[in-house]
């Protein structure tokens, strides 16, 4: 006998649309000789146990599951078969998508779970929704992940409807709790302004306002009671804020005859039969729920299906707007439609050409102004366009970011996001360091500067940039200085005031530019594009940014610090205008060289644990010093040191304010080292010796 297991977060006895859902396709399960099971996930380790002995596993809706997340990806690794059940919008952190009709709300999903929903969807066996809209809302945001969808009508009883020939002018029923998601302010407001009628309300007040006289209150009724109420109620209000998945009450309204006030957030009202067709609505109604189990033993009884999809053909895909990092932001994206492509030819720029056909793999690198006039070759044509789509949407072939102001993430994220609706095969992680191979020369140790950038007003102060290579000099006077010097840039070498040894300016093309990167040990930069060709690179890296901030478009390479000048020193929000008529720019202008060394500390000790080091103090620390210890101060932190003996003081004293270390130090000494590391006031910086 095969088990089926429904996995649930609420208890069944709730009086709501999932759960009289899920309590009749239990019994009907039954009926037809399953043996049903339901776990409401209170408990991982039995729930484990039972998806174990589970022939299939439902899963409906988990989002308030103290184990969600462990959950899911237990059931992703287990690879035991199951389908999944959507009543709401469970992939977001607020279980509803009030960013698609509220541009007020913005980052409402959490990035972990909505990845994690993507790969749920994509594995699972059948994915049903309850709505034509509620599946074009995930369509929209997971594309060909959900597959072929089961769509359902709410499983209303519709023979209990109590339809009746004499219908109540005098009043107008509300069913559940009156709150804003459901409608209740356009309750309210419709009460209001009807003040001869009575409202009814059969749940408790969740709105923050004054209600009229008008409306009373009554304990919840079972669901045979509201199909009686509704069946002699002659106008039924149902305008939902949030774009209802279903909207069982309002379906059961409908075929109750009532005469409806309602607004397009109502997924059942998207099916066709609405608003002329009770008939075929009574129908499907009736049939979903056998609807349901006919699919259950379809996947039951056919054998494995190899569920990879055909791949999308030759491909072509545009980036025709943005900046250099936008294009570097955007690799890892087409790497991933590359892997489910016959092939893929990436254009770009005439001036880029060289560069990324010696640096893609897999991929072919055409001119964008010529391959235009071969489109016609290809299967399949994608304009990437800019992320987010400033004008990208008005290029021809171009995709739209659904995940913009709706998921906090770095913009490669949300190109990946973007592409994987392409093809359900497509792996939405990213999980690739370096994009391109690095190539180190023991022989040949330099860094890698860019004081400049496309926007100008993105810069670091010049002379800042001067004194910090003239500090490094100093700390490393055997490595070469490379300075990426573009035409537009500032030209840095009259700020110098000190020897600086050896530097030489890379004034070429991209491939100079790469060639020199390739081979960079770290490097430092602006907001540009540069500081991304080190990320793709895989190059650490110090990126320095003022007016933009660095969260969407920061440095990508596995190990980097993002300095941002503005946080904490000023407070407007910045946009293109704003920055054109900024004449202090102290976002930059607050930056110090103390501040970046500091950063690059962090940094090299980070991508070289390996490597011999010298220790160096942060620059940024202030010391007070008395008899018998040391305040240590860093930002907004305070450290105490209390010293046990002369010794010791000497010691953290010559460490401190000379960077010494003695060469007989203690245990004890050694200790107090190892702690100072971790709070980042001294650092283990690689000395870079061939």
């Amino acid at each position: 006998m095969q088990n089926i297991l429904f996995l649930h977060d609420t208890a069944l006895s709730t009086p709501r649309g999932a759960e009289l859902t899920i309590n009749e396709l239990v019994v009907l399960g039954t009926e037809k000789g399953y043996t049903t099971t339901t776990d409401l996930l209170k408990d991982f380790s039995i729930t484990q146990k039972n998806i174990k002995k589970a022939s299939l596993i439902v899963v409906n809706s988990t989002s308030r599951c103290a184990f969600e997340q462990q959950l899911i990806l237990y059931l992703l690794n287990e690879k035991r078969p199951y389908i999944k059940m959507e009543y709401d919008y469970n992939f977001c952190i607020r279980r509803n998508i009030l960013c698609t009709v509220d541009p007020n709300v913005k980052n409402c999903c959490n990035s972990v779970k909505f990845h994690l929903f993507r790969r749920l969807f994509a594995g699972s066996l059948l994915n049903i929704f309850q709505s034509p809209n509620h599946y074009e809302a995930h369509y929209s945001f997971y594309g060909e992940a959900l597959g072929l969808p089961l769509i359902m009508p709410p499983t209303i009883a519709v023979d209990h409807l109590n339809v009746s020939a004499i219908k109540n002018e005098n009043s107008m029923p509300f069913f559940g709790d009156l709150n804003v998601l459901k409608g209740g302010n356009a309750y309210v407001d419709y009460a209001e302004e009807h003040p001869e009628l009575q409202f009814h309300v059969y749940g408790n007040n969740r709105l923050q306002r004054n209600l009229p006289p008008n409306i009373s209150f009554f304990k919840p009724i079972e669901n045979a009671k509201v199909l009686d109420i509704l069946g002699k109620t002659k106008q039924f209000i149902c305008q939902p804020v949030w774009p209802e998945p279903s909207g069982r009450l309002a379906a059961e309204a409908f075929l109750s005859g009532c005469e409806l006030i309602t607004n397009d957030r109502v997924g059942t009202f998207s099916f066709d039969f609405y608003p002329n067709d009770k008939e075929q609505a009574y129908r499907e109604m009736k049939q979903a729920p056998e609807a349901f189990w006919n699919s259950i033993n379809k996947i039951l009884n056919q054998p494995n299906v190899d569920k990879k999809n055909s791949t999308l053909g030759s491909v072509l895909v545009y980036k025709s707007y943005g900046g250099l990092g936008d294009i570097f932001f955007a690799i890892p994206a087409v790497y991933k439609l590359a892997k489910v492509s016959k092939s893929l030819h990436f254009a770009v720029a005439p001036r880029l050409v060289d560069f990324f056909t010696k640096h893609l793999t897999g991929v072919t690198v055409v001119n964008e102004e010529t391959v235009k006039q071969q489109e016609s070759s290809y299967d399949n044509l994608y304009e990437l366009g800019n992320y987010p789509a400033f004008k990208g949407y008005d290029l021809a072939h171009a995709l739209r970011y659904p995940t913009h102001k709706k998921v906090k993430q770095h913009a490669i994220q949300h190109y990946i996001d973007t592409v994987a609706k392409l093809h359900p095969q497509i792996d939405n992680q990213l999980d690739v360091y370096p994009y391109f191979e690095r190539r180190l020369d023991p022989e040949n140790l330099y860094y890698v500067v860019h004081p400049g950038a496309g926007f100008l007003l993105k810069i670091w102060p010049t002379e800042k940039y001067a004194q910090l290579i003239e500090y490094l000099f100093e700390l490393y006077p055997h490595l070469n200085c490379k300075i990426i010097q573009g035409p537009n840039d500032p030209d840095i070498s009259k700020y110098f005031t000190k020897n600086t040894g050896p530097i030489e300016y890379i004034t070429g093309g991209m491939l100079e530019v790469g060639s020199r990167m390739e081979g960079a040990l770290f490097h430092i930069g602006n907001d540009a594009g540069i500081t991304h060709v080190a990320g793709s690179f895989n190059v650490p890296t110090v990126g320095i940014y003022g007016p933009t901030g660095p969260g969407s478009w920061g440095s990508f390479a596995l190990n980097n610090v993002l300095i941002w000048g503005k946080k904490g020193v000023c407070n407007l929000r910045c946009n293109y205008e704003v920055i054109l008529q900024c004449e202090h720019r102290i976002c930059l202008h607050s930056i110090t060289v103390n501040r970046v060394v500091e950063a690059l500390f962090s940094v090299l000790q980070k991508a070289y644990p390996e490597q011999k080091f010298i220790v160096k103090v942060n620059p940024e620390i202030e010391l007070e010093r008395s008899a018998n210890d040391c305040l240590i101060k860093l930002n907004d932190s305070e450290f105490l040191l209390e010293y046990n003996n002369n010794s010791m003081k000497t010691k953290v004293e010559a460490l401190l304010l000379n960077e010494i270390v003695p060469s007989d130090e203690d245990e004890e000494f050694l200790q107090v080292i190892r702690v100072l590391n971790t709070q980042n006031i001294i650092f283990f910086v690689p000395e870079f010796k061939s």
